[in-house]
């Protein structure tokens, strides 16, 4: 991840918490990927999936695992920590 500041740029490395690794790996999350003003406009909040599994990009989820998408989340159970999360905002999770 490159983050520029002013005139310099500086780069930190994206790794994910160990702590999610394991079943996490075996699971589908939730990625917020914006949010919409009250104006009405959209607010990136990072990489989309669908970016991720075109070009590589890395996607945070809202339990905080980040990796490159490449599996098809149809077939993994949803994790239970964004499903909470996402629960708590008031947001619907789709029926799988």
């Amino acid at each position: 991840m490159s983050v520029t500041t002013g005139t310099e740029l500086t780069t930190t490395p994206v790794t994910a918490d160990p702590a999610l690794d394991g079943d996490h790996e075996r699971m589908s999350h939730i990625v917020l990927e914006g949010v919409k003003t009250d104006e009405g406009d959209f607010v990136s909040a990072g990489a989309s999936v669908v970016e991720g599994m075109v070009m590589g990009t890395a996607v945070k989820a809202l339990c905080g695992k980040i990796w490159v998408p490449n599996r098809d989340p149809k077939k993994f159970p949803l994790c239970p920590t964004c499903k909470d999360i996402a629960e708590s905002q008031g947001w619907k999770i789709p029926a799988s």
